[in-house]
Protein backbone atom coordinates (compact mmCIF):
# COMPACT_ATOMS: atom_id res chain seq x y z
CA UNK A 1 0.00 0.00 0.00
CA UNK A 2 1.28 3.57 -0.75
CA UNK A 3 2.26 5.89 2.08
CA UNK A 4 -0.45 7.86 3.83
CA UNK A 5 -0.06 11.23 2.11
CA UNK A 6 -2.52 14.04 2.98
CA UNK A 7 -4.48 13.23 -0.20
CA UNK A 8 -4.57 9.53 0.69
CA UNK A 9 -5.82 10.34 4.20
CA UNK A 10 -8.72 12.28 2.70
CA UNK A 11 -9.57 9.37 0.40
CA UNK A 12 -9.53 6.99 3.37
CA UNK A 13 -11.81 9.36 5.31
CA UNK A 14 -14.19 9.61 2.34
CA UNK A 15 -14.29 5.81 2.06
CA UNK A 16 -15.10 5.10 5.71
CA UNK A 17 -17.65 7.91 5.71
CA UNK A 18 -19.35 6.29 2.71
CA UNK A 19 -19.47 2.99 4.61
CA UNK A 20 -20.96 4.75 7.65
CA UNK A 21 -23.40 6.52 5.32
CA UNK A 22 -24.70 3.15 4.09
CA UNK A 23 -25.36 2.00 7.66
CA UNK A 24 -27.26 5.15 8.61
CA UNK A 25 -29.11 5.30 5.31
CA UNK A 26 -30.52 1.87 6.17
CA UNK A 27 -32.04 3.09 9.42
CA UNK A 28 -34.22 5.88 8.06
CA UNK A 29 -34.92 4.47 4.62
CA UNK A 30 -36.58 1.45 6.29
CA UNK A 31 -38.47 3.58 8.83
CA UNK A 32 -40.24 5.47 6.04
CA UNK A 33 -41.37 2.11 4.64
CA UNK A 34 -42.97 0.92 7.91
CA UNK A 35 -46.55 1.98 7.08
CA UNK A 36 -46.20 0.32 3.65
CA UNK A 37 -44.87 -2.85 5.30
CA UNK A 38 -47.80 -2.79 7.71
CA UNK A 39 -50.25 -2.73 4.82
CA UNK A 40 -48.46 -5.01 2.31
CA UNK A 41 -47.21 -7.68 4.74
CA UNK A 42 -50.05 -7.31 7.26
CA UNK A 43 -47.52 -6.51 10.00
CA UNK A 44 -48.60 -5.42 13.47
CA UNK A 45 -46.95 -2.55 15.35
CA UNK A 46 -45.00 -5.11 17.39
CA UNK A 47 -43.73 -6.77 14.20
CA UNK A 48 -42.72 -3.36 12.84
CA UNK A 49 -40.70 -2.83 16.02
CA UNK A 50 -38.86 -6.08 15.30
CA UNK A 51 -38.17 -5.03 11.69
CA UNK A 52 -36.28 -2.05 13.15
CA UNK A 53 -34.92 -3.69 16.29
CA UNK A 54 -33.86 -6.97 14.66
CA UNK A 55 -31.20 -4.94 12.86
CA UNK A 56 -30.30 -2.87 15.93
CA UNK A 57 -30.23 -5.85 18.28
CA UNK A 58 -27.87 -7.92 16.14
CA UNK A 59 -25.67 -4.86 15.73
CA UNK A 60 -25.53 -4.11 19.46
CA UNK A 61 -24.95 -7.75 20.41
CA UNK A 62 -22.06 -8.37 18.00
CA UNK A 63 -20.31 -5.02 17.65
CA UNK A 64 -17.94 -5.48 20.61
CA UNK A 65 -16.66 -8.78 19.31
CA UNK A 66 -16.47 -7.44 15.75
CA UNK A 67 -14.46 -4.41 16.88
CA UNK A 68 -11.94 -6.40 18.89
CA UNK A 69 -11.52 -9.00 16.13
CA UNK A 70 -10.99 -6.21 13.61
CA UNK A 71 -8.18 -4.94 15.82
CA UNK A 72 -6.63 -8.38 15.96
CA UNK A 73 -7.03 -9.72 12.41
CA UNK A 74 -7.18 -6.53 10.37
CA UNK A 75 -9.58 -3.65 9.89
CA UNK A 76 -9.42 -3.58 6.09
CA UNK A 77 -10.58 -7.21 5.60
CA UNK A 78 -13.24 -6.70 8.29
CA UNK A 79 -14.60 -3.70 6.39
CA UNK A 80 -14.50 -5.60 3.07
CA UNK A 81 -16.35 -8.62 4.47
CA UNK A 82 -18.89 -6.46 6.28
CA UNK A 83 -19.72 -4.38 3.21
CA UNK A 84 -20.00 -7.48 1.01
CA UNK A 85 -22.34 -9.16 3.49
CA UNK A 86 -24.39 -5.99 3.85
CA UNK A 87 -24.92 -5.84 0.08
CA UNK A 88 -26.02 -9.50 -0.07
CA UNK A 89 -28.41 -9.31 2.90
CA UNK A 90 -29.92 -6.06 1.61
CA UNK A 91 -30.74 -7.83 -1.65
CA UNK A 92 -32.33 -10.69 0.32
CA UNK A 93 -34.48 -8.21 2.23
CA UNK A 94 -36.11 -7.10 -1.02
CA UNK A 95 -37.56 -10.59 -1.63
CA UNK A 96 -38.83 -11.28 1.91
CA UNK A 97 -42.47 -12.39 1.75
CA UNK A 98 -43.55 -12.16 5.39
CA UNK A 99 -42.83 -10.07 8.51
CA UNK A 100 -40.99 -13.02 10.06
CA UNK A 101 -38.78 -13.50 7.01
CA UNK A 102 -37.96 -9.81 6.86
CA UNK A 103 -37.08 -9.74 10.57
CA UNK A 104 -34.67 -12.64 10.01
CA UNK A 105 -32.97 -10.76 7.17
CA UNK A 106 -32.76 -7.66 9.35
CA UNK A 107 -30.87 -9.66 11.98
CA UNK A 108 -28.37 -10.70 9.29
CA UNK A 109 -28.02 -7.10 8.07
CA UNK A 110 -27.33 -5.99 11.65
CA UNK A 111 -24.58 -8.59 12.00
CA UNK A 112 -22.87 -7.22 8.87
CA UNK A 113 -23.28 -3.64 10.09
CA UNK A 114 -21.64 -4.65 13.38
CA UNK A 115 -18.53 -5.52 11.37
CA UNK A 116 -18.57 -2.28 9.38
CA UNK A 117 -19.29 0.48 11.87
CA UNK A 118 -16.53 0.05 14.51
CA UNK A 119 -14.03 -0.47 11.71
CA UNK A 120 -14.79 2.96 10.24
CA UNK A 121 -13.92 4.77 13.46
CA UNK A 122 -10.85 2.66 14.22
CA UNK A 123 -9.52 3.34 10.71
CA UNK A 124 -10.05 7.07 11.30
CA UNK A 125 -8.14 6.84 14.59
CA UNK A 126 -5.17 5.11 12.96
CA UNK A 127 -5.22 7.33 9.88
CA UNK A 128 -5.32 10.55 11.94
CA UNK A 129 -3.11 9.89 15.00
CA UNK A 130 -2.91 13.59 15.90
CA UNK A 131 -5.69 14.51 18.34
CA UNK A 132 -6.70 17.73 16.61
CA UNK A 133 -6.90 16.31 13.09
CA UNK A 134 -8.69 13.23 14.40
CA UNK A 135 -11.31 15.40 16.11
CA UNK A 136 -12.01 17.13 12.79
CA UNK A 137 -12.25 13.77 11.02
CA UNK A 138 -14.69 12.48 13.66
CA UNK A 139 -16.74 15.66 13.14
CA UNK A 140 -16.94 14.94 9.41
CA UNK A 141 -17.84 11.31 10.16
CA UNK A 142 -20.62 12.48 12.48
CA UNK A 143 -21.91 14.91 9.87
CA UNK A 144 -22.02 12.15 7.25
CA UNK A 145 -24.03 9.92 9.58
CA UNK A 146 -26.46 12.82 9.86
CA UNK A 147 -26.50 13.07 6.07
CA UNK A 148 -27.42 9.38 5.93
CA UNK A 149 -30.37 10.14 8.19
CA UNK A 150 -31.28 13.03 5.88
CA UNK A 151 -31.08 11.19 2.58
CA UNK A 152 -32.84 8.05 3.83
CA UNK A 153 -36.39 9.41 4.17
CA UNK A 154 -36.28 11.27 0.85
CA UNK A 155 -34.73 8.36 -1.04
CA UNK A 156 -37.16 5.97 0.60
CA UNK A 157 -40.09 8.16 -0.32
CA UNK A 158 -39.00 8.40 -3.96
CA UNK A 159 -38.51 4.64 -4.19
CA UNK A 160 -41.81 3.82 -2.48
CA UNK A 161 -43.66 6.21 -4.77
CA UNK A 162 -42.43 4.43 -7.91
CA UNK A 163 -41.25 0.91 -7.09
CA UNK A 164 -42.72 -0.34 -3.79
CA UNK A 165 -41.12 -1.35 -0.50
CA UNK A 166 -38.59 -3.95 -1.85
CA UNK A 167 -36.74 -1.11 -3.57
CA UNK A 168 -35.71 0.46 -0.25
CA UNK A 169 -33.54 -2.61 0.39
CA UNK A 170 -32.21 -2.90 -3.15
CA UNK A 171 -31.12 0.75 -3.03
CA UNK A 172 -28.62 -0.09 -0.29
CA UNK A 173 -26.77 -2.57 -2.51
CA UNK A 174 -24.95 -0.12 -4.86
CA UNK A 175 -23.96 2.12 -1.93
CA UNK A 176 -22.39 -0.82 -0.11
CA UNK A 177 -20.63 -2.05 -3.27
CA UNK A 178 -19.22 1.41 -4.01
CA UNK A 179 -17.84 1.61 -0.46
CA UNK A 180 -16.38 -1.89 -0.89
CA UNK A 181 -14.54 -0.88 -4.09
CA UNK A 182 -13.18 2.28 -2.44
CA UNK A 183 -12.00 0.25 0.55
CA UNK A 184 -10.15 -2.16 -1.72
CA UNK A 185 -8.48 0.75 -3.54
CA UNK A 186 -7.51 3.13 -0.76
CA UNK A 187 -7.83 1.84 2.82
CA UNK A 188 -4.52 0.58 4.26
CA UNK A 189 -4.24 -2.40 6.57
CA UNK A 190 -3.87 -1.85 10.31
CA UNK A 191 -4.22 -4.23 13.21
CA UNK A 192 -2.99 -5.09 16.70
CA UNK A 193 -2.23 -8.84 16.86
CA UNK A 194 -1.86 -8.72 20.65
CA UNK A 195 -5.33 -7.28 21.24
CA UNK A 196 -8.60 -8.92 22.19
CA UNK A 197 -9.39 -12.49 21.15
CA UNK A 198 -12.66 -14.26 20.59
CA UNK A 199 -14.58 -14.36 23.87
CA UNK A 200 -17.44 -16.89 23.46
CA UNK A 201 -18.71 -16.71 27.08
CA UNK A 202 -18.77 -12.91 26.98
CA UNK A 203 -20.44 -12.89 23.57
CA UNK A 204 -23.16 -15.30 24.68
CA UNK A 205 -23.81 -13.49 27.97
CA UNK A 206 -23.93 -9.99 26.44
CA UNK A 207 -26.06 -11.06 23.47
CA UNK A 208 -28.49 -12.92 25.72
CA UNK A 209 -28.77 -9.99 28.14
CA UNK A 210 -29.49 -7.41 25.43
CA UNK A 211 -31.75 -9.78 23.48
CA UNK A 212 -33.89 -10.77 26.47
CA UNK A 213 -34.19 -7.15 27.60
CA UNK A 214 -35.35 -5.94 24.18
CA UNK A 215 -37.67 -8.92 23.67
CA UNK A 216 -39.25 -8.36 27.10
CA UNK A 217 -39.85 -4.67 26.44
CA UNK A 218 -41.34 -5.19 22.97
CA UNK A 219 -43.60 -8.03 24.10
CA UNK A 220 -44.64 -6.36 27.39
CA UNK A 221 -47.75 -4.66 25.92
CA UNK A 222 -48.98 -8.09 24.78
CA UNK A 223 -48.31 -9.91 28.07
CA UNK A 224 -48.81 -6.96 30.43
CA UNK A 225 -46.09 -4.89 32.13
CA UNK A 226 -46.78 -6.51 35.48
CA UNK A 227 -47.17 -10.07 34.17
CA UNK A 228 -44.87 -12.74 35.67
CA UNK A 229 -43.25 -13.44 32.28
CA UNK A 230 -42.42 -9.73 31.86
CA UNK A 231 -40.95 -9.41 35.34
CA UNK A 232 -38.99 -12.63 34.86
CA UNK A 233 -37.59 -11.27 31.59
CA UNK A 234 -36.31 -8.09 33.26
CA UNK A 235 -34.78 -10.04 36.15
CA UNK A 236 -33.07 -12.48 33.78
CA UNK A 237 -31.66 -9.62 31.69
CA UNK A 238 -30.16 -8.00 34.83
CA UNK A 239 -28.69 -11.32 35.99
CA UNK A 240 -27.12 -11.99 32.58
CA UNK A 241 -25.72 -8.47 32.52
CA UNK A 242 -24.05 -9.08 35.89
CA UNK A 243 -22.71 -12.42 34.61
CA UNK A 244 -21.23 -10.65 31.58
CA UNK A 245 -19.43 -8.13 33.81
CA UNK A 246 -18.07 -10.92 36.00
CA UNK A 247 -16.87 -12.89 32.97
CA UNK A 248 -15.10 -9.89 31.46
CA UNK A 249 -13.39 -8.91 34.72
CA UNK A 250 -11.98 -12.40 35.09
CA UNK A 251 -10.55 -12.83 31.60
CA UNK A 252 -6.98 -12.07 30.53
CA UNK A 253 -8.27 -10.92 27.12
CA UNK A 254 -11.81 -9.58 27.71
CA UNK A 255 -14.15 -8.51 24.96
CA UNK A 256 -14.19 -5.12 26.70
CA UNK A 257 -11.98 -3.91 29.54
CA UNK A 258 -14.46 -3.01 32.28
CA UNK A 259 -11.94 -0.71 33.95
CA UNK A 260 -12.47 1.69 31.03
CA UNK A 261 -15.72 2.72 32.68
CA UNK A 262 -13.81 4.12 35.65
CA UNK A 263 -12.74 6.98 33.39
CA UNK A 264 -15.48 9.65 33.17
CA UNK A 265 -14.33 10.71 29.70
CA UNK A 266 -15.25 7.19 28.59
CA UNK A 267 -18.20 6.11 30.75
CA UNK A 268 -20.14 9.40 30.85
CA UNK A 269 -19.59 9.94 27.14
CA UNK A 270 -20.83 6.41 26.40
CA UNK A 271 -23.94 7.04 28.49
CA UNK A 272 -24.61 10.33 26.69
CA UNK A 273 -24.43 8.66 23.27
CA UNK A 274 -26.75 5.88 24.46
CA UNK A 275 -29.41 8.31 25.67
CA UNK A 276 -29.16 10.50 22.57
CA UNK A 277 -29.79 7.60 20.23
CA UNK A 278 -32.49 6.24 22.53
CA UNK A 279 -34.37 9.47 21.86
CA UNK A 280 -33.57 9.72 18.12
CA UNK A 281 -34.47 6.18 17.07
CA UNK A 282 -37.69 6.23 19.07
CA UNK A 283 -38.65 9.58 17.55
CA UNK A 284 -38.05 8.49 13.94
CA UNK A 285 -39.94 5.25 14.53
CA UNK A 286 -43.01 7.21 15.65
CA UNK A 287 -42.87 10.42 13.62
CA UNK A 288 -42.83 8.61 10.25
CA UNK A 289 -46.05 6.88 11.30
CA UNK A 290 -47.52 10.18 12.52
CA UNK A 291 -46.91 11.87 9.17
CA UNK A 292 -48.37 9.00 7.15
CA UNK A 293 -51.13 7.63 9.39
CA UNK A 294 -52.43 10.80 11.07
CA UNK A 295 -51.56 13.53 8.58
CA UNK A 296 -52.08 11.35 5.49
CA UNK A 297 -48.80 12.30 3.78
CA UNK A 298 -47.22 9.99 1.23
CA UNK A 299 -43.84 8.35 1.74
CA UNK A 300 -41.94 10.95 -0.32
CA UNK A 301 -43.69 13.85 1.37
CA UNK A 302 -42.86 12.29 4.74
CA UNK A 303 -39.22 11.91 3.76
CA UNK A 304 -38.95 15.56 2.77
CA UNK A 305 -40.59 16.66 6.00
CA UNK A 306 -38.04 14.75 8.11
CA UNK A 307 -35.12 16.58 6.43
CA UNK A 308 -34.79 19.38 9.06
CA UNK A 309 -33.86 17.00 11.87
CA UNK A 310 -31.38 15.12 9.72
CA UNK A 311 -29.62 18.17 8.29
CA UNK A 312 -29.25 19.80 11.70
CA UNK A 313 -27.68 16.60 13.05
CA UNK A 314 -24.89 17.15 10.52
CA UNK A 315 -24.57 20.84 11.45
CA UNK A 316 -24.57 20.05 15.16
CA UNK A 317 -21.90 17.36 14.72
CA UNK A 318 -19.49 19.72 12.97
CA UNK A 319 -20.23 22.59 15.33
CA UNK A 320 -20.04 20.41 18.43
CA UNK A 321 -16.45 19.31 17.79
CA UNK A 322 -15.42 22.93 17.14
CA UNK A 323 -17.09 24.14 20.35
CA UNK A 324 -15.33 21.53 22.51
CA UNK A 325 -12.00 23.34 22.05
CA UNK A 326 -13.57 26.52 23.45
CA UNK A 327 -16.14 25.30 25.97
CA UNK A 328 -15.10 21.76 26.88
CA UNK A 329 -16.83 18.41 26.37
CA UNK A 330 -19.02 18.77 29.45
CA UNK A 331 -20.65 22.05 28.42
CA UNK A 332 -21.26 21.02 24.82
CA UNK A 333 -22.69 17.56 25.54
CA UNK A 334 -24.81 18.82 28.44
CA UNK A 335 -26.20 21.59 26.25
CA UNK A 336 -26.94 19.09 23.50
CA UNK A 337 -28.91 16.82 25.82
CA UNK A 338 -30.86 19.80 27.19
CA UNK A 339 -31.82 20.79 23.64
CA UNK A 340 -32.80 17.21 22.92
CA UNK A 341 -34.99 16.94 26.01
CA UNK A 342 -36.57 20.34 25.38
CA UNK A 343 -37.50 19.39 21.82
CA UNK A 344 -39.37 16.29 23.03
CA UNK A 345 -41.16 18.27 25.74
CA UNK A 346 -42.22 20.74 23.06
CA UNK A 347 -43.48 17.96 20.77
CA UNK A 348 -45.54 16.54 23.65
CA UNK A 349 -47.57 19.76 23.80
CA UNK A 350 -48.49 19.76 20.09
CA UNK A 351 -52.08 19.36 18.86
CA UNK A 352 -52.99 16.69 16.34
CA UNK A 353 -52.78 18.95 13.28
CA UNK A 354 -49.92 21.21 14.38
CA UNK A 355 -48.64 23.56 11.65
CA UNK A 356 -45.59 22.16 9.89
CA UNK A 357 -43.59 25.33 10.63
CA UNK A 358 -43.80 24.48 14.32
CA UNK A 359 -42.71 20.91 13.60
CA UNK A 360 -39.66 22.28 11.77
CA UNK A 361 -38.66 24.23 14.87
CA UNK A 362 -39.03 21.10 16.99
CA UNK A 363 -36.94 19.00 14.62
CA UNK A 364 -34.20 21.64 14.30
CA UNK A 365 -33.91 21.71 18.09
CA UNK A 366 -33.81 17.92 18.18
CA UNK A 367 -31.20 17.61 15.42
CA UNK A 368 -28.89 20.24 16.89
CA UNK A 369 -29.16 18.59 20.29
CA UNK A 370 -28.24 15.20 18.88
CA UNK A 371 -25.28 16.52 16.87
CA UNK A 372 -23.91 18.53 19.80
CA UNK A 373 -24.16 15.43 21.99
CA UNK A 374 -22.86 12.61 19.85
CA UNK A 375 -19.83 13.96 17.96
CA UNK A 376 -18.03 15.40 21.03
CA UNK A 377 -18.97 12.35 23.13
CA UNK A 378 -17.67 10.02 20.42
CA UNK A 379 -14.35 11.88 20.28
CA UNK A 380 -14.14 11.67 24.08
CA UNK A 381 -14.60 7.89 23.95
CA UNK A 382 -11.86 7.51 21.33
CA UNK A 383 -9.46 9.75 23.28
CA UNK A 384 -9.19 7.23 26.12
CA UNK A 385 -7.49 4.48 24.09
CA UNK A 386 -4.30 4.51 22.00
CA UNK A 387 -4.68 3.99 18.23
CA UNK A 388 -3.77 0.28 18.46
CA UNK A 389 -6.90 -0.28 20.57
CA UNK A 390 -9.13 1.91 18.42
CA UNK A 391 -11.41 -0.96 17.43
CA UNK A 392 -12.41 -1.57 21.04
CA UNK A 393 -13.21 2.10 21.66
CA UNK A 394 -15.02 2.37 18.34
CA UNK A 395 -17.01 -0.77 19.09
CA UNK A 396 -18.06 0.56 22.49
CA UNK A 397 -19.17 3.82 20.86
CA UNK A 398 -21.13 1.91 18.23
CA UNK A 399 -22.57 -0.49 20.79
CA UNK A 400 -23.84 2.44 22.85
CA UNK A 401 -25.44 3.95 19.74
CA UNK A 402 -27.17 0.75 18.74
CA UNK A 403 -28.10 -0.29 22.28
CA UNK A 404 -29.60 3.15 22.82
CA UNK A 405 -31.42 3.04 19.48
CA UNK A 406 -32.65 -0.50 20.10
CA UNK A 407 -33.99 0.42 23.52
CA UNK A 408 -35.45 3.64 22.15
CA UNK A 409 -37.57 1.80 19.60
CA UNK A 410 -38.40 -0.91 22.12
CA UNK A 411 -39.29 1.36 25.06
CA UNK A 412 -40.94 4.26 23.24
CA UNK A 413 -42.61 1.88 20.78
CA UNK A 414 -43.98 -0.24 23.62
CA UNK A 415 -45.16 2.80 25.58
CA UNK A 416 -46.91 3.95 22.41
CA UNK A 417 -48.45 0.51 21.77
CA UNK A 418 -49.73 0.19 25.36
CA UNK A 419 -51.26 3.66 25.49
CA UNK A 420 -52.73 3.46 21.99
CA UNK A 421 -54.43 0.13 22.71
CA UNK A 422 -55.73 1.32 26.07
CA UNK A 423 -57.13 4.59 24.73
CA UNK A 424 -58.69 2.94 21.67
CA UNK A 425 -60.40 0.33 23.85
CA UNK A 426 -62.31 3.15 25.61
CA UNK A 427 -63.70 4.62 22.39
CA UNK A 428 -66.43 3.57 19.96
CA UNK A 429 -64.13 0.74 18.80
CA UNK A 430 -65.27 -1.14 21.91
CA UNK A 431 -68.70 -1.65 20.27
CA UNK A 432 -67.19 -3.43 17.25
CA UNK A 433 -66.81 -7.23 17.02
CA UNK A 434 -64.02 -8.43 19.37
CA UNK A 435 -61.74 -9.66 16.56
CA UNK A 436 -62.00 -6.33 14.68
CA UNK A 437 -61.39 -4.31 17.84
CA UNK A 438 -58.38 -6.44 18.82
CA UNK A 439 -56.79 -6.06 15.36
CA UNK A 440 -57.30 -2.28 15.54
CA UNK A 441 -55.60 -2.10 18.94
CA UNK A 442 -52.54 -3.97 17.61
CA UNK A 443 -52.05 -1.92 14.45
CA UNK A 444 -52.69 1.71 13.57
CA UNK A 445 -53.00 0.74 9.90
CA UNK A 446 -55.69 -1.80 10.78
CA UNK A 447 -57.57 0.74 12.90
CA UNK A 448 -57.52 3.31 10.10
CA UNK A 449 -58.58 0.63 7.61
CA UNK A 450 -61.57 -0.26 9.77
CA UNK A 451 -62.61 3.40 10.07
CA UNK A 452 -62.34 3.87 6.30
CA UNK A 453 -64.19 0.65 5.48
CA UNK A 454 -67.08 1.49 7.78
CA UNK A 455 -67.01 5.18 6.73
CA UNK A 456 -67.39 6.34 10.32
CA UNK A 457 -65.91 9.71 11.29
CA UNK A 458 -66.12 8.87 15.00
CA UNK A 459 -63.81 5.89 14.52
CA UNK A 460 -61.29 8.03 12.59
CA UNK A 461 -61.32 10.63 15.35
CA UNK A 462 -60.83 7.90 17.94
CA UNK A 463 -57.76 6.57 16.09
CA UNK A 464 -56.22 10.03 15.76
CA UNK A 465 -56.79 11.03 19.39
CA UNK A 466 -55.51 7.66 20.67
CA UNK A 467 -52.44 7.97 18.46
CA UNK A 468 -51.64 11.46 19.73
CA UNK A 469 -52.13 10.49 23.39
CA UNK A 470 -49.68 7.63 22.91
CA UNK A 471 -47.25 9.78 20.89
CA UNK A 472 -47.25 12.53 23.51
CA UNK A 473 -46.55 10.16 26.40
CA UNK A 474 -43.71 8.51 24.49
CA UNK A 475 -42.21 11.95 23.83
CA UNK A 476 -42.45 12.84 27.53
CA UNK A 477 -40.55 9.65 28.35
CA UNK A 478 -37.86 10.61 25.82
CA UNK A 479 -37.68 14.13 27.24
CA UNK A 480 -37.21 12.79 30.76
CA UNK A 481 -34.47 10.41 29.64
CA UNK A 482 -32.58 13.16 27.79
CA UNK A 483 -32.81 15.67 30.65
CA UNK A 484 -31.65 13.08 33.20
CA UNK A 485 -28.75 12.38 30.86
CA UNK A 486 -27.92 16.11 30.84
CA UNK A 487 -27.66 16.07 34.63
CA UNK A 488 -25.35 13.06 34.49
CA UNK A 489 -23.18 14.66 31.79
CA UNK A 490 -22.92 17.87 33.79
CA UNK A 491 -21.68 15.96 36.83
CA UNK A 492 -19.32 13.47 35.17
CA UNK A 493 -17.90 14.67 31.85
CA UNK A 494 -14.54 16.49 31.67
CA UNK A 495 -14.66 20.26 31.81
CA UNK A 496 -13.02 23.01 29.84
CA UNK A 497 -9.48 22.47 28.63
CA UNK A 498 -6.76 24.74 29.91
CA UNK A 499 -4.76 26.60 27.29
CA UNK A 500 -1.20 25.53 26.44
CA UNK A 501 1.82 27.25 27.93
CA UNK A 502 3.87 29.61 25.84
CA UNK A 503 5.68 27.85 23.11
CA UNK A 504 3.27 24.91 22.86
CA UNK A 505 2.08 23.93 19.46
CA UNK A 506 -1.47 25.16 19.64
CA UNK A 507 -4.42 24.52 22.00
CA UNK A 508 -4.76 20.82 22.87
CA UNK A 509 -8.01 18.97 23.06
CA UNK A 510 -8.86 16.90 26.17
CA UNK A 511 -6.25 14.14 26.72
CA UNK A 512 -4.05 12.83 23.95
CA UNK A 513 -4.50 9.31 22.62
CA UNK A 514 -3.14 6.82 25.10
CA UNK A 515 -2.22 9.54 27.62
CA UNK A 516 -4.82 8.30 30.07
CA UNK A 517 -5.13 4.56 30.58
CA UNK A 518 -8.58 3.45 31.57
CA UNK A 519 -7.32 1.04 34.20
CA UNK A 520 -6.15 3.90 36.38
CA UNK A 521 -8.60 3.97 39.26
CA UNK A 522 -6.90 6.31 41.70
CA UNK A 523 -5.38 9.76 41.46
CA UNK A 524 -6.49 12.71 39.29
CA UNK A 525 -7.40 11.99 35.70
CA UNK A 526 -7.97 14.17 32.73
CA UNK A 527 -11.69 14.62 32.57
CA UNK A 528 -12.35 13.48 36.11
CA UNK A 529 -15.12 15.97 36.55
CA UNK A 530 -13.16 19.06 37.58
CA UNK A 531 -13.45 22.39 35.81
CA UNK A 532 -10.01 22.19 34.24
CA UNK A 533 -7.28 19.72 33.50
CA UNK A 534 -3.57 20.37 33.80
CA UNK A 535 -2.07 22.36 30.93
CA UNK A 536 -0.22 20.24 28.41
CA UNK A 537 3.59 20.32 28.62
CA UNK A 538 5.54 22.05 25.89
CA UNK A 539 5.49 20.14 22.63
CA UNK A 540 8.17 17.47 22.48
CA UNK A 541 10.45 17.12 19.47
CA UNK A 542 9.14 14.91 16.73
CA UNK A 543 9.72 11.26 17.55
CA UNK A 544 10.30 11.86 21.25
CA UNK A 545 8.64 9.44 23.65
CA UNK A 546 6.32 10.41 26.47
CA UNK A 547 7.26 8.64 29.66
CA UNK A 548 4.61 6.69 31.47
CA UNK A 549 3.38 8.28 34.75
CA UNK A 550 4.57 6.69 37.94
CA UNK A 551 1.10 5.57 38.92
CA UNK A 552 0.44 3.71 35.66
CA UNK A 553 -1.07 0.29 36.48
CA UNK A 554 0.56 -2.96 35.48
CA UNK A 555 -0.02 -3.81 31.82
CA UNK A 556 -0.53 -0.20 30.71
CA UNK A 557 1.26 1.15 27.69
CA UNK A 558 4.81 1.98 28.65
CA UNK A 559 5.66 4.65 26.11
CA UNK A 560 3.58 6.33 23.44
CA UNK A 561 5.42 8.19 20.67
CA UNK A 562 4.15 11.67 19.97
CA UNK A 563 1.94 11.73 16.88
CA UNK A 564 3.27 8.33 15.80
CA UNK A 565 2.33 7.38 12.23
CA UNK A 566 -0.01 4.47 11.55
CA UNK A 567 1.78 1.16 11.90
CA UNK A 568 4.47 2.47 14.26
CA UNK A 569 5.40 0.12 17.10
CA UNK A 570 4.13 0.78 20.61
CA UNK A 571 5.82 -0.98 23.52
CA UNK A 572 3.60 -2.77 26.01
CA UNK A 573 4.81 -4.28 29.25
CA UNK A 574 2.28 -7.06 28.90
CA UNK A 575 2.66 -7.99 25.28
CA UNK A 576 6.01 -6.54 24.17
CA UNK A 577 6.30 -4.85 20.78
CA UNK A 578 3.16 -4.48 18.73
Amino acid sequence: MPALTPRRRLLVLATVCLAAFAINLDTTIVNVALPELSRELDATTRELQWVVDGYNLAFAALVLTAGSLGDRFGRRPALLWGLGGFAVTSALGSVAGSPGGLVAVRFAMGACAATIFPTTLSIITNTFPDRRSRAKAVGVWGAVTGLGVAVGPVAGGLLLAHFGWPSVFLALVPVALLALAATWAWVPESNDPSSARLDPPGLVASSAAVGILVYTIIEAPEHGWGAPVTIAGFVLAVVLGAVFVRIERGRAHPMIDMTLFRTPAFSAASGSVTLAFFALFGFIFLVTQYFQFVRGYGALSTGVRVLPVALTIAAGSLGGVALVARLGTRAVVTGGLVLLGSSFAWIATSPTFVPYERIVGQMVLLGLGLGLTTAPATESILSVLPPAKAGVGSAVNDATREAGGTLGVAVLGSVFTSVFAGRLADTSFAALPPRTAAAAEESVASALGTAARLERADLLTAVQSSFMDAFHLACLVAAGVALLGAVGARLALPGRIAGPPDGAAGPPLPSAPGAERAGRAAGPTAGGGGDTVEPAPAAAPAGAAVAAPADRPPGAVGAVPVDRPPGATVMSRRHGPR
